[in-house]
Formats: structure tokens, C-alpha cells, sequence
């Protein structure tokens, strides 16, 4: 790829659905969930040969930059952008932009995560390829993944006309972003075939996000302007500190995408999944004649069947389970229905009101 074509991994977010396991000193974003690599580092490695590390910058809070940092991927002590605090997707996907903007003005940014998982890795590196062709032109382009049931826990993508085809890839102008639908609406959006799961993987210019920026964010636009002249100077972390906590938290897609001209989208298949929680898990992973999945432990099972187990290398014994999410830590053992994985957030805020943050 050019030598202009450069990645910014979001490694923020505490991954609070994945608890037990992820907890507020050690995030999904540094855990082995999916195999013997952590999932900050399966999302470098499928960027090669695409971008080399010094290519890769990385956005998030001190502690966890931290410990990315510790993984040793070879990306650049300069290249990891540390945020003072979490101020959601679309100041620290600017905070990022302006460090980058140093370092090459006409660069176009992929913007990725650092806990999603991909199948299919060549096809996630060829839509990249076609995307920067595209954000070459002008276009803001968002990556839709082709949904394949009526999901909930998804926003959702419009798209309207062709733009252009790019190495057998089409661009689709964008209607609309959608905010998460109930399950009727989902059953729409899968069934009229006009819409794609937002994946929140963008690819721009920087110039184009920063003047789509200045439009629609214009507050704080200026507190980034701010910051981004103190860049490089004795005044950086200063100037930075003093004038981050007066910025207002904003996602990307409402601050910025919803409301910027020149959309587009690209449709993928590449088996996405953002692994938002332990039923991801037993989607994604293979598991044995029964449907089980089990994750760094034993297990000794009587008739169980389609449930994930997630050790501490002990052994589990289950018998006659079905459908159900079995996690071991050190001091934790979570044990729920499938369908009702996603409420672990809820045992989260429990335990915060609570003041247990021990368990936190």
C-alpha cells in the first residue's frame, strides 16, 4: 500500500459484557478470548502486509496504552496516542487524526478497533484496499458488514445508489445511519436487503474528517485545534490535560457521519463479529461433537450440550446443561443462560453501586 495509507486501532473501552474475565485493569482488549493471542494483537497481525508497524497508531487511556505497549508489536513509542480520558470514539478518533497530521498531511486513515473478529482476514484486507481507493476521491467510507439474522444490538446502514466499483467491491452512496432497531424493524432492515451492520470501521483522508469535523462538531473542533498547536512543544501534555476534560463525550457516528456529505459504504462479508459478549463467543468458535466450546480449562461433561466454558485451567464438571455461559477467574465464577449473557452488564453496575470494586 502507499506510503500514505495508515491505521488507527481504537484500543479504549472496558469491555464490561465480557466480565468476569475483563475487568477495569485488564480489558478484552488484552486477553486471549479466541485463541493464544490477545485480541489487540490478532488486530495488528491481520493488518500485514498492509501496514507496517510503524504505520499502526493507537488511541487510548494511559494505563492500557500501557499495557498494549508491553505486547511488543514494534509499533513506534510515538504512535501510541494516550487519551487523559474517555471521552468516546469521536474525540479520540480527532485526537488521533492531529498526532497523524504531523507526521503526513495528505495521509488517508483506516480507522479499525482492537477487539473485533474476522474469518475472513484476506477479504478484510482487500475491502481496505478498495476503501482507500475510494477515500482517495474525496468520500468518507464506512464498511458495512452484510448481516446475515435480524440483529438488535447493531446499528444499521441505508445504503442508496452505486457510486463505483473498486476491485470488484461496490461503493453505495449512504441513506442513513439507524440507531439500533427493535427486532420487528431489524427483520426489515435483513428482508429489504438495503441494509449493512455498522461496523465502525472508517476509512477518509484526514483532511476531509477534519473539515467534516469543523462543520459539525465546531466547539469542539476549536478545543482540538488547541491541542493540536501544542503539539511538539513544552506546553503538549499541559495544554492537553487542561483542555480534555472540558470536551464533550461524542461517538463518531453522531457527532460526525450522520450529519457528513459525501458518504459512502461498502458492503463485506468477511465473517464480523465485535465479540460484545460471552454468546459471541459460541458463535464464532468451533466446538466439539456436542456444540461445546471450552476455553483454557478441562471439562468433564455428562450430556452438555452448546455451552461455552471459559477456565482458568481447572477442571469443569457440568452435567445436563444446555445453552449455558460458564466463566472461572481467580475469585469469580459466573454461571448464566445464553440468552441472557448480554445482562452481565447489569451484575457490573450491581457491584459498582455496591462499592465492590475488587471485583471490578
Amino acid at each position: 500500500m502507499p506510503d500514505h495509507y495508515f491505521a488507527l486501532i481504537m484500543a479504549g473501552g472496558s469491555g464490561t459484557r465480557l466480565w468476569p474475565l475483563s475487568r477495569e485493569y485488564r480489558p478484552k482488549q488484552v486477553l486471549p478470548l479466541i485463541g493464544d493471542r490477545t485480541m489487540f494483537q490478532i488486530a495488528v497481525d491481520r493488518l500485514a502486509p498492509l501496514f507496517t508497524p510503524d504505520r499502526v497508531f493507537v488511541v487510548a487511556g494511559i494505563d492500557l496504552t500501557n499495557l498494549l505497549h508491553a505486547q511488543e508489536l514494534g509499533i513506534p513509542d510515538e504512535n501510541f496516542v494516550v487519551e487523559p480520558m474517555g471521552r468516546d470514539t469521536a474525540p479520540a478518533i480527532a485526537l488521533g487524526v492531529i498526532h497523524l497530521r504531523r507526521r503526513n498531511p495528505e495521509a488517508i486513515m483506516a480507522v479499525l478497533t482492537a477487539d473485533h473478529y474476522i474469518a475472513d482476514e484476506a477479504g478484510f484486507r482487500r475491502a481496505l484496499e478498495a476503501a482507500a481507493k475510494v477515500a482517495a476521491r474525496g468520500h468518507l467510507v464506512t464498511l458495512g458488514v452484510t448481516p446475515d439474522y435480524p440483529a438488535t444490538g447493531y446499528g444499521y446502514i441505508e445504503r442508496g445508489e452505486p457510486i463505483e466499483s473498486v476491485d470488484n467491491l461496490m461503493a453505495y452512496s449512504v441513506v442513513a445511519f439507524r440507531e439500533k432497531p427493535n427486532t420487528a424493524l431489524a427483520e426489515r432492515f435483513l428482508a429489504d436487503g438495503r441494509h449493512s451492520w455498522n461496523s465502525g470501521m472508517f476509512i477518509w483522508r484526514i483532511d476531509r474528517f477534519l473539515a467534516e469535523l469543523a462543520r459539525t462538531m465546531p466547539e469542539f473542533y476549536a478545543q482540538l485545534q488547541e491541542i493540536e498547536r501544542a503539539l511538539g512543544t513544552p506546553h503538549e501534555r499541559e495544554v492537553l490535560e487542561t483542555t480534555w476534560p472540558r470536551v464533550a463525550r461524542q461517538s463518531v457516528d453522531f457527532g460526525v457521519m450522520e450529519k457528513a456529505r459525501d458518504v459512502v459504504v461498502i458492503p463485506i462479508d468477511i465473517g464480523w463479529n465485535d465479540v460484545g459478549s460471552w454468546e459471541s463467543l459460541l458463535d464464532i468458535l468451533p466446538g466439539d461433537e456436542d456444540g461445546n466450546v471450552v476455553i483454557h480449562a478441562e471439562h468433564l461433561t455428562l450430556g452438555s450440550r452448546n455451552i461455552l466454558v471459559h477456565g482458568q485451567g481447572r477442571l469443569v464438571a457440568t452435567i445436563g446443561l444446555e445453552n449455558v455461559v460458564i466463566v472461572d477467574t481467580d475469585d469469580v465464577v459466573f454461571v448464566c443462560p445464553k440468552a441472557m449473557a448480554q445482562r452481565v452488564k447489569e451484575l457490573v453496575d450491581r457491584l459498582k453501586k455496591d462499592g465492590r470494586r475488587a471485583y471490578l
